[in-house]
């Protein structure tokens, strides 16, 4: 089933992916990483205003990664506003995506948290670097074939 933003997009020939609604009835679209910077910019203009989250998940050891943006349109008078759940997906070997702090400010944290753990890029991000582990760390922990170093023989190689 079709959901109105979708629906939208689709009047004005904007390619995405419909992903259905989750459990809650938020409507959930997949966007390509190309399309996402000019995506973000039509979505704040049609009135998504308030970037609620932003998070990023392993979807498959050797798989893809995700970036996940939850979108409100906060609007004067409204009891329910209107929610959208964007997906963008991102190769292991080179998992680059636009940020899109230049529209939503508030992403400047949760898409460095996201870089840190995961190892995504977001390309024109002004600050990205680690923002939990220290600089020196390498890899990415919340990847599923992340192996973890042995802290025991760290300490002991002297």
């Amino acid at each position: 089933m079709q959901g109105r933003l979708s629906a939208w997009l689709v009047k004005h020939g904007i390619i995405h992916r419909s992903l259905g609604f989750d459990y809650q009835g938020i409507e959930t679209l997949q966007i390509k990483p190309e399309d996402w910077h000019s995506i973000a910019v039509i979505l704040y203009v049609y009135g998504y205003n308030y970037l609620r989250s932003q998070c990023a998940y392993d979807v498959a050891p050797g798989g893809l990664l995700a970036s996940v943006y939850h979108l409100t349109r906060i609007e004067d008078g409204v009891d329910q506003p209107e929610e959208v759940c964007i997906k963008v997906f991102a190769p292991r070997s080179n998992p680059k995506i636009p940020s899109v702090f230049w529209v939503w400010k508030t992403v400047d944290f949760q898409e460095r948290e996201s870089y840190d753990m995961l190892g995504i890029f977001y390309d024109n991000h002004p600050r990205l670097k680690r923002i939990l582990m220290p600089e020196s760390w390498i890899g990415w922990p919340l990847r599923k074939d992340y192996i973890a170093p042995n802290f025991y023989e760290l300490q002991n190689a002297h």
